[in-house]
């Protein structure tokens, strides 16, 4: 068959995110602040308690600000936090999303 090396390539291809859950959850809030738990815990493929934990990581680690309005909450990323990246302390959340809205719906740079 024809596609059968993509096949055996695909098998060998470890399986991991290159974010972490956290990180991804940052992301997914940036884009959509009025998101409830249950759709983030949704597109991570976690269940919505892990979700919970991680987005009361992120509010206890001062990474988003959480507000309540009417029976759901609202988030807002305080882009102004910096990465606890061990090579490199000056690169804050700003630098990530500003990366990554740069990225077009195919993976690939928009050239913006």
């Amino acid at each position: 068959m024809a596609d059968e090396p993509t096949t055996d390539f695909l098998r060998t291809v470890p399986d991991f995110r290159f974010l972490t859950n956290h990180g991804n959850a940052l992301l997914i809030i940036a884009r959509d602040p009025r998101i409830r738990i249950r759709e983030i815990a949704a597109l991570l493929d976690i269940p919505e308690r892990a979700a919970q934990r991680i987005v009361s990581d992120l509010t206890k680690t001062g990474y988003i600000d959480s507000t309540r309005q009417g029976r759901r909450n609202v988030y807002s990323v305080k882009s102004d936090r910096p990465f606890n990246l061990p090579f490199q302390r000056d690169v804050d959340i700003t630098a990530l999303l500003g990366m990554l809205s740069h990225i077009g719906d195919s993976g690939t740079p928009t050239g913006d």
